[in-house]
């Protein structure tokens, strides 16, 4: 089976590893990179919750990758967290803008399986780990420099970035938005015919009254004044 060309760090950790004779090595934990040149080496796996030791590798051991599981071809390297704990990582680092200001923790990022080159950084607004949340997307053109923990940008704020998910809170106020909005328009709509209907009636009820006064008048000047006179009995 062919591998993809490109996979997110957070869908490679989710995968559950595999070896020769079906052995199950765990989902991945955390990553192994080299920061400076923004690549990723391989990635570490925990064989399960009680075991201390975490299984290494690297990327040119994966084999295929199916459904939910990948397949690696050879046998890990052997550490512990303490060691893997001093590998460097922009994973969760917090990225700060040109004055200086925190706006973000990097999240996730997109790499090239083939060769490992990270191709941009996805930056969460907080704790990257709350499910849903929104991601930005970093170029790695746009990283003035980086130490440990931190990442300095050229933008000011997260609106300078390109919004590449938005949260399930943003869809929902989104879509709130747009049902407000389109309430609205029809309560603008039934307003509108309303006040049409309003000014029709208020024409015809006019007309009605224009009409019946002209009546009334044609109506008593029609009649002679000697009439009149004859027929009143209190003249």
């Amino acid at each position: 089976m062919k591998l993809p060309k490109e996979i997110l760090l957070s869908e490679l950790l989710n995968y559950c590893v595999k070896g020769n004779m079906a052995l199950n090595y765990g989902n991945g934990e955390n990553v192994w990179m080299h920061p400076p040149v923004h690549r990723i080496l391989g990635w570490y796996s925990r064989p399960s919750n009680l075991n201390l030791k975490r299984n290494v590798w690297r990327l040119n051991q994966i084999s295929q990758i199916i459904d939910n599981e990948i397949y690696v071809k050879g046998d890990p390297a052997i550490s512990d967290l303490a060691t893997l704990n001093r590998f460097p990582t922009l994973i969760e680092a917090n990225l700060i803008n040109e004055n200086g200001s925190k706006i973000g923790v990097v999240a996730d990022f997109l790499f090239e399986v083939k060769t490992g080159n990270i191709k941009y950084y996805l930056i969460s607004r907080s704790n990257p780990k709350i499910p849903g949340s929104s991601r930005w997307k970093l170029n790695i053109e746009n990283i003035n420099d980086q130490q440990p923990g931190m990442v300095f940008c050229k933008s000011n704020s997260l609106d300078d970035l390109s919004l590449i998910k938005s949260s399930i809170k943003n869809e929902f106020m989104q879509k709130g938005k747009k049902i407000i909005d389109r309430f609205d328009d029809m309560k603008n709509i039934a307003s509108n015919r309303l006040e049409e209907w309003l000014e029709e009636d208020e024409d015809i009820s006019q007309n009605l009254n224009y009409k019946q006064k002209s009546f009334y008048n044609e109506d008593i000047t029609s009649i002679p004044l000697s009439e009149k006179k004859e027929d009143d009995p209190w003249i």
